[in-house]
């Protein structure tokens, strides 16, 4: 099965060119898509991040040990891979923007009830509920997107969705530091998870201006095959979807656990107060945002498994020196924390149009939900390992577990065809 082919090399036009012209390219009803996935994952990173940032207070509040804090993130990403799995094939039967609509109000709809768990074991279970949505948000959002961008800018335009992780982590961080300052802590995590709320206002906006990309649209409608698991399992997908996971597996399993574990690192081993826990996670933030562009760009210009590659080996070199600064040296940790936060988010920049490159569009949406929301479940059980490690290693010490993922991420990308330069069939 041919999923994508070269396009013949063009002239330039005026439009296309200039820092904005992956946006320009994507025209109106690209541009409206791009939109509600931008909005999409953002909110999506600030309902994901009430938990790592609430950490502390919900393991005292509950009398949790590390171990059970740390169940609390593995249950949500393995949960997460029946979410996006199903998000996927949903959005191959049913079209990408209502799947979006549907991932977007069960993340919203649990997050808040996270909020009303009266102990750990009713917190675990809505825990792994939004996890359903979450999982299927980014897939779907990603693939709506790419369906409307160029082969020229598909890499900038979904690093430029990608980046909308940064907004939403960046908000959650500001939400916390206003809602812990204020209120004690026993009500403050509650407070987190209720304003999960907002995701609903997007499914509005989705409802009434966001459409399917027409070609894309037109092709599912006359396709023979229809998303399923069996059909990204035959001999000549079979390939793509096992490595394809395993390098999700890899770069999710050594983000996830930074992204789990660092809050918690920077309050129990580096003694930061919560307004300082911030400050130190906005140079973090930062870099992240800055990456998420840096990495769509040369996604372009490099290829996909050039980018995937050279920031597995920076972020695993990141990890190692971030963990390893010496107790009292807060300000060179401070400065390390935008360079660990480019390096583990440029990654990803190039996951949204490598993915959607590998696959069909009848089955786009099932193989990257798949592939990609599998992985994050794999790799979802090393934040729980840093949670019992950290027992005896330290916080710190056991983060070091992060950079092996980056390393199995870069042994994936062998079994992995270049796509730069497709065209989606």
């Amino acid at each position: 099965m041919s999923t994508t082919q070269a396009r013949p090399k063009h002239d330039e036009l005026p439009e296309s060119s200039g820092a904005f012209a992956w946006l320009r390219a994507l025209g109106p009803r690209g541009r409206r898509a791009f939109g509600g996935a931008f909005g999409g994952y953002a909110l999506d990173s600030y309902d994901y991040f009430t938990l790592p940032l609430s950490m502390v207070a919900i393991s005292a509040y509950f009398s949790l040990d590390n171990g059970q804090t740390g169940l609390l993130t593995t249950v949500t990403l393995v949960v997460s891979a029946v979410g996006g799995a199903l998000a996927g094939i949903l959005a191959d039967r049913v079209g990408r923007v209502k799947a979006l609509m549907m991932t977007v109000a069960t993340y919203a709809v649990f997050t808040v009830l996270c909020g009303f768990a009266p102990n750990y074991e009713t917190l675990l279970v809505f825990r792994a509920l939004q996890g359903l949505g979450f999982g299927g948000e980014w897939a779907v959002g990603a693939i709506l997107v790419a369906e409307y961008a160029t082969a020229k800018h598909r890499g900038r335009t979904l690093g430029a969705v990608q980046s909308a992780w940064a907004a939403g982590w960046a908000l959650a961080v500001i939400v916390y530091t206003l809602v812990f300052h204020f209120l004690d802590a026993d009500t403050a995590w509650r407070v987190m998870f209720w304003t999960g709320a907002l995701p609903a206002l997007l499914v509005i906006y989705v409802r009434r201006n966001v459409s399917d990309a027409p070609a894309a649209a037109e092709q599912r409608r006359t396709s023979t095959e229809r998303g399923s698991f069996t059909t990204i399992f035959k001999r000549d997908l079979l390939r793509t979807t096992l490595f394809a996971t395993l390098l999700s597996t890899g770069v999710q399993g050594g983000y996830y656990t930074l992204a789990t574990w660092v809050p918690t690192y920077l309050k129990t081993e580096r003694g930061l107060t919560v307004v300082g826990t911030g400050g130190y996670l906005t140079f973090l933030i930062s870099g992240a945002f800055i990456g998420y562009l840096t990495g769509g760009y040369l996604t372009d210009r490099i290829g996909r498994k050039k980018n995937i590659a050279l920031f597995a080996v920076l972020s695993a070199v990141g990890i190692l020196a971030y963990t390893n600064i010496p107790s009292g040296a807060n300000s060179l940790l401070l400065v390390l924390g935008f360079p660990l936060g480019f390096c583990m988010s440029a990654i990803f920049s190039g996951f949204g149009s490598f993915l959607s490159e590998l696959y069909p569009t009848a089955v786009r949406g099932t193989g990257q939900g798949f592939t990609y929301n599998s992985g994050r479940a794999v790799g979802a059980f090393l934040p729980t390992l840093v949670g019992f490690l950290s027992d005896s290693w330290g916080v710190g010490g056991a983060l070091v577990l992060g950079a092996l993922g980056y390393g199995l991420a870069v042994l994936a990308l062998a079994g992995l065809p270049e796509t730069r330069d497709r065209e989606l069939l």
